[in-house]
């Protein structure tokens, strides 16, 4: 059996692709999770990586759980705290894990995103579409409410109203909908996806990796923050920042009139 989750590394930039094309990339009833955490533990502890593509192997992104693996919840009268527990090990580690990465990721959706597919992408920092993708919180069409993170991530991502619409009807919206309403950023045809994708991964890999984790870190935190206490962060992180090589590369490059040399 194939590995759920491929990993790739080229320079500061690292890919990470679905890998189960013909059940269109489930992320329940699989290893899908624990290979996602051990993607994410990899790339925090490798300072080397500025930027990660996530995207989907086949015609879907991921059409989320498993649905047929979701019948044993009634037919093996599995008790309900039992199935908070499997929810609270298993999928809802997903989101804390790749939400909280600590280096900019970025969707490339290349087909469906249904369930906690589309919950998947709006873990990432950014989105990118093919025309041919369609996103859908369509919990409700199989009578279960989101229970990966889909009801903090979506409204942040679209906004309460268009959030509230997409969960309560469980319809689903086209690329060109979803670039509209700002749950991706842009919409290539499919076969020019992937190097969007990377043409705006390698502007962001140009930064110092250093700088980009304490941004990315600054921007979750300021989430939740008063603006006085992220200023406190702020403050903290900015003193990191300015002790790093990087930065004393960054400014003597200015000053000298030619481009910085990061490694």
């Amino acid at each position: 059996m194939t590995n759920f989750l491929t990993y790739e590394q080229t320079g500061a930039i690292v890919t990470l692709t679905m890998n189960q094309p013909e059940a269109r990339n489930p992320l329940t009833g699989n290893s899908a999770v624990a290979e996602f955490l051990a993607a994410c533990a990899r790339i925090s502890d490798d300072p080397s990586v500025k930027v990660v593509v996530l995207t989907g192997a086949g015609t879907a992104f991921s059409t989320g759980g498993n649905v047929k693996d979701m019948r044993r919840f009634f037919e093996q009268d599995i008790p309900a705290i039992d199935i908070r527990d499997e929810y609270r090990g298993g999928i809802q580690r997903l989101p804390l894990a790749l939400y909280n990465l600590e280096v900019p990721t970025i969707a490339a959706v290349n087909g469906p995103a249904i369930g906690a597919g589309c919950d998947l992408a709006c873990m990432c920092d950014m989105r990118l579409a093919s025309k041919t993708a369609i996103f859908a919180e369509s919990f409700v069409k199989v009578g279960i409410i989101p229970g990966d993170g889909g009801a903090w991530l979506l409204p942040r991502v679209v906004g309460q109203s268009k959030a509230a619409e997409m969960a309560f009807t469980g319809d689903a919206i086209d690329a060109t909908e979803a670039l509209r309403c700002g749950l991706v950023s842009a919409v290539t045809e499919s076969e020019d996806l992937l190097e969007a994708a990377y043409a705006l991964a390698r502007r962001i890999a140009v930064n110092p990796g250093p700088t980009l984790r304490l941004t990315k870190k600054l921007m979750r935190e300021g989430q939740h923050l008063r603006l006085d206490s992220l200023l406190e962060l702020s403050a903290a992180f900015q003193a990191l920042a300015h002790k790093t090589p990087q930065h004393e590369e960054a400014v003597t490059a200015f000053i000298e009139k030619r481009k910085p040399r990061f490694d």
